[in-house]
Formats: C-alpha cells, structure tokens, sequence
C-alpha cells in the first residue's frame, strides 16, 4: 500500500491509500478520487517528502529521549506533590478553591484527575485556576 498526498482544485489537502500509483491513475481516471471536504473530483498528488528512517542514534533522537525523560521527571514529581481525585476533580476543585485556608496554614496539597472539557472550561469561567497536564496519570479512578 502507498500513501499519497492529494490536492483539489480548492486546494484542500488530503492523504489517501492506495495499491499503488497506477491504482490511484485508474481511480483517478475513473472519477472516483474526491476531495473529503468539498467533493471535487479535480484532484492531484500534491509535493510530498519522501520518508526516510532517520538513524536511531541521531540528535533528534537523543533530544526526543531526552525530552520525554524530562517530561517523565516532571510527571513523578507532580504525583508525588499532587493528591489524585479520579473523576471527582471538578467538584473537589470547587471546594479547595472555595475553602479559607488561615494564612499560618501551609496550602493544601494540589489535586489531579479527570474531567470533561465542558467542566474545565465551567471551572475557568468561575475563577478555579487549573491547567491540563502533558500527561495521563498513572493512577486510575479504580486503583
């Protein structure tokens, strides 16, 4: 199977499977190529790179290793700083936030969970400062 890059008259770009390059000719041909959002049959293989194995001891790849070991520490320590609430995290975010902690009192511990979209915007919308993590918890609402 190949992947091609295709283009519309309306300059839509779109990826498309086939068998091989004569297959797409002859389905191209035969009108049965279509752009996915504006249904124009007036397509063509847009430029595309061709993709290349990059070496596994390159630099991009150090630098990617290196990046996810930093996210993975900023992942342990934010478990280790962090209570997990599973899916109770918008109704304990409103009542943290609308607890009184006297100012002679550490704050409390911060909190990770769940929670829908909807909510997390409700909750920014009331003032609740939160902010989606660049990871899933490795804890489960059923652990």
């Amino acid at each position: 199977m190949m992947v091609f890059d295709l283009r519309c008259q309306h300059d839509h770009v779109f990826e498309a499977w086939f068998a091989s390059g004569d297959a797409f000719a002859a389905q191209q041909a035969a009108g049965l190529v279509c752009c996915p959002l504006c249904d124009s049959s007036a397509i063509t293989k847009a430029v595309m790179a061709p993709a290349v194995a990059a070496k596994s001891n390159s630099s991009s790849d150090r630098q990617r290793k290196s990046e996810l070991a930093r996210l993975a520490a900023l992942q342990a320590e934010v478990e280790s700083r962090c209570d997990y609430v599973g899916p109770a995290f918008a109704t304990e975010a409103r009542a943290r936030h609308a607890a009184k902690v006297p100012a002679d009192q550490p704050p409390p511990r911060g909190i990770v969970g769940e929670t829908s979209i909807g909510e997390a915007m409700a909750l920014i919308d009331d003032g609740i400062p939160i902010a989606p993590l660049p990871f899933r918890s490795r804890r489960t609402a059923n652990a």
